[in-house]
């Protein structure tokens, strides 16, 4: 414990609130929900009290603090903005107010968002699996670092500053992503004048490139990820378990589509480290006759409005794992191919804006650590913050 620093229960510096009304038929209501790991409080939906199956609510206030029974050990708990003054919750939301002549509203939130408080809840939770709730007693009596007023000022002032640049930064990261983007989007609408179209079936018929299995040797079988977030290890097994199913190769610069998720984006560009993996038959590989297309330039295209419409287009179906992506369909899908050295400059401006996205990640990583990090020393007892 910090010198001058004392510890409080949350009984004595949360007053609970228990305002309720009677829920007419004819009035829309805003319903409340809160986010996990502390993300704060969100409108669930605007709804006629008509839909709502109880007579009463509880109404919360701007400024109240408001906790998940079910999922405070999830860190769901967060105080009401100003807009969703008035809305209304169901009793698995306890509310509270602030006793602000013991603690600052903004230093409840700093303490909300530690590992620390997160922990705290998960104590004082009990029940069995998918039964476990927030007992209100013991949430009471738990326990929290208080300074004195004038260091609780002292220290949310630092940390809403540090909030507040990283959250410029971050912006700053969004816009300049925005821009990468459009920059992309405008060169390629670009290379799509004056091309000529082919069908997939001539720049990159499906390649069938099956194996032998030998039961005693280990296969490194892959996936797709959806939203073109690239090819994964699936698992690594013996192929003694094959007894059934064909297996085929994969090899770099295939681009390829998982037959039933490609309808959510799951499209990609085999890269070095993945050549000689091996995929089942729903995987459909499709093998881009350099002399004709580039893959980066091929995946790009489907990554297009109008190029993931007609993967789409080939993938009927209602229910989500009936979407099947056809592979007939897939090799009659129609490509703008531009020529070669056009293609060849797109990759370049491609290759370029991956280099600065490399360039960003470590910094994006290191500045998501920063408030967590400086939060545990604090409330880990660092007379240093």
């Amino acid at each position: 414990m910090k010198k001058g620093w004392t510890e409080a229960a949350l009984g004595e510096l949360l007053s609970p609130r228990n305002e309720v009304c009677t829920i007419s038929p004819e009035v829309q209501y805003q319903e409340v929900t809160v986010s996990l790991w502390g993300k704060g409080t969100r409108l669930r939906r605007k709804v006629a009290g008509s839909e709502i199956a109880s007579t009463e609510r509880k109404i919360v206030r701007t400024g109240d603090f408001i906790v998940s029974k079910i999922d405070a050990r999830n860190g769901a708990y967060g105080f009401i903005p100003p807009e969703l003054d008035g809305a209304v919750v169901t009793n698995d939301f306890p509310l509270f107010a602030v006793v602000q002549e013991r603690i600052q509203p903004r230093w409840m939130y700093w303490v909300c968002r530690s590992k620390f408080f997160v922990e705290l809840c998960r104590a004082a939770s009990e029940g069995t699996t998918n039964r476990v709730r927030l007992k209100e007693s013991k949430f009471a009596q738990l326990q929290i670092p208080l300074p004195p007023l004038a260091e609780q000022q002292r220290m949310v002032a630092h940390l809403d500053a540090i909030e507040a640049r990283l959250t410029r930064a971050q912006k700053l990261r969004e816009e300049q992503e925005i821009e990468l983007q459009a920059a992309l989007r405008s060169a390629f609408h670009k290379l799509e004048a004056d091309v000529i179209w082919k069908p997939m079936s001539e720049i990159a018929p499906l390649a069938w490139r099956q194996i032998t299995i030998d039961p005693e040797a280990s296969y490194t079988e892959f996936g797709v990820r959806s939203f073109y977030k690239g090819i994964f290890l699936r698992r690594k097994v013996s192929g003694s378990i094959f007894s059934w199913q064909d297996l085929y190769r994969l090899k770099a610069g295939d681009i390829v589509f998982s037959n039933i998720m490609a309808w959510e984006k799951a499209i990609a560009v085999a890269r070095p480290e993945h050549d000689s993996w091996v995929g089942n038959h729903r995987m459909l590989v499709c093998d881009p006759r350099l002399d004709m297309v580039l893959p980066s330039y091929l995946l790009h295209y489907f990554m297009t409005p109008e190029g993931f419409a007609k993967i789409r287009q080939a993938s009927p179906g209602t229910a989500a794992r009936n979407k099947t992506l056809k592979a007939d369909k897939l090799m009659a899908v129609n490509v703008p191919v531009p020529p070669l050295p056009r293609q060849r400059a797109f990759e370049s401006l491609c290759e370029h804006v991956a280099r600065i996205r490399a360039a960003q990640n470590p910094q994006m990583s290191d500045a998501d650590k920063v408030l967590p990090s400086l939060l545990d020393r604090i409330f880990n007892g660092d007379s240093a913050c």
